[in-house]
């Protein structure tokens, strides 16, 4: 097992070379982190869960015209290159394509223990401190504003408009951050999720005052 994971961990890190700041290999190791503290109390499948979360960005759509399957391919490839079997493989590939917040937004079709585990730590890195860095690393990325008092939060938008979205950075925390907290399948997910929920709301009490010229 470790022998795989060394092995993936160079192909994650020589994948990710240059990505952007918000999905580069340190956001897979800190997912990675996460996924196996969680795995400690779920009781997963420890290589499933590794693979899936040192995998899960290998290929993210949003940075590939869309496309949602070069991602589950490109992990499959590599999967079979190391000689996991074909269960194993599509397990990881599920994980890949089920584990994202758009996802969310469409159909549901595959559930595993280990879907549960590496989403809760993905979603995990996307609030907090650490989130509200990465949606600003994200938002300058694609030249967002930062904040449109005249464009409201769209708190009902299909997996199309989320995917396209190109509203102001302070909307994504209401339009996908605020809500993961209440969407954790797990206890330790929840656990340390409300925690980063909390951080987020003073950020986001600081930020309107500072914007209002108020402190």
């Amino acid at each position: 097992m470790n022998e795989i994971l060394e092995q993936t961990i160079a192909f994650v890190k020589k994948t990710l070379a240059g990505a952007e700041a918000g999905h580069d290999w340190f956001h897979i190791e800190r997912v990675y982190k996460n996924a196996l503290l969680i795995n400690q109390a779920e009781k997963g499948d420890e290589l499933i869960v590794a693979l899936a979360a040192l995998l899960h960005d290998i290929a993210d759509p949003k940075f590939n015209d869309g496309d949602e399957e070069i991602g589950p391919k490109m992990a499959g490839d590599f999967l079979t290159e190391l000689g996991l079997s074909p269960a194993q493989i599509l397990h990881v590939q599920q994980i890949i394509r089920n584990l994202s917040y758009k996802a969310s937004l469409g159909t549901i079709t595959f559930q595993s223990r280990e879907l549960d585990i590496v989403q809760d730590a993905d979603r995990l890195d996307a609030i907090g401190a650490i989130g509200i860095a990465r949606a600003f690393t994200y938002g300058g990325y694609k030249n967002r504003v930062l904040y449109d008092p005249e464009i409201a939060p769209d708190l009902n938008m299909s997996k199309e408009v989320y995917k396209n979205s190109t509203a102001p950075t302070i909307n994504h925390f209401y339009e996908k951050l605020l809500r993961l907290k209440a969407l954790m399948k797990t206890n330790t997910g929840k656990e340390i999720a409300a925690q980063r929920h909390d951080f987020m709301l003073v950020y986001l009490d600081h930020f309107y005052k500072e914007w209002e010229g108020k402190i």
